[in-house]
């Protein structure tokens, strides 16, 4: 038995009066559980070394975190947009398009489903509450594992497939979201004010994009229906050549 390594995106946070990169633990345990080994990028590395990373991956998972520049998809910065990161957002930018290239399943949570569009040829709303204020709170104040607003989704979709529902109540802790999308990308669930919350890639290869943090829905409970993303990322993993990113299992 083999296990798929995938490439997991990381932040930049201060710790103590220096900086520590890394990922939520949520990220890994979900990987973990579904027979993967994930292993962290940091942001510091140089967008020429995308290939570098992701040699020997079997998958890439991008994560939450910073706004995404809206240099990137040539939009004016809004007043109310927040700390960005030019490092990571250049890294992860190369490393979704070497991806893609390679055809590696990408999954792409929160800020990674922002990324993801962009990297596209998408665009964002740099600020829900003044861009496109609705009916729906997308910054919930509750813990990151209370489900605050439902999603309903679209039919025979990965998404669909994954869940095995048509609707789904998410937790919801993001104030950018996805405005125009990709042209390669189809949006596959939304909210009640209709904001995307799910993308998936039309060709080129497996990729499923939540605006939800599934991690921390499946590390809450052990039959949480966020449990069929990853499964599904593991399933797409594996459906790769058995020598490609995988390590023997124990």
């Amino acid at each position: 038995m083999t296990r798929p390594r995938v490439l997991v995106t990381g932040s930049v946070r201060p710790c103590n009066g220096a900086e520590q990169a890394g990922v939520r633990a949520t990220y890994l345990r979900s990987l973990i559980s579904h027979g993967m080994v994930p292993l962290i990028a940091s942001p510091h590395v140089a967008t020429d070394s995308a290939a570098t990373l992701l040699q020997g991956m079997a998958g890439l998972l991008l994560t939450g975190g910073e706004d995404v520049d809206p240099a990137h998809y040539h939009a004016v910065p809004s007043a109310r947009l927040e700390a960005v990161s030019p490092e990571r957002d250049a890294i992860e930018l190369a490393l979704v398009q070497r991806a893609r290239a390679e055809k590696l399943p990408i999954l792409a949570i929160c800020r990674g489903a922002q990324l993801v569009n962009v990297a596209l040829g998408g665009t964002l709303w740099q600020d829900l509450p003044s861009e496109r204020p609705g009916g729906v709170n997308h910054a919930q104040t509750g813990g990151r594992s209370q489900r605050s607003h439902t999603v309903r989704i679209a039919p025979e979709t990965v998404l669909s497939g994954a869940l095995g529902t048509s609707d789904l109540a998410v937790n919801s802790l993001h104030h950018q979201g996805i405005r125009d999308l990709a042209p390669v990308l189809t949006a596959s669930a939304w909210s009640d004010d209709d904001l995307v919350e799910a993308v998936e890639a039309r060709e080129g290869g497996w990729l499923l994009g939540v605006q939800w943090h599934p991690e921390d829905l499946a590390d809450a409970a052990a039959d949480a229906p966020d449990h069929g993303i990853f499964q599904a990322f593991a399933d797409a993993l594996s459906a790769r050549p058995a020598a490609a990113g995988s390590v023997p299992g124990s």
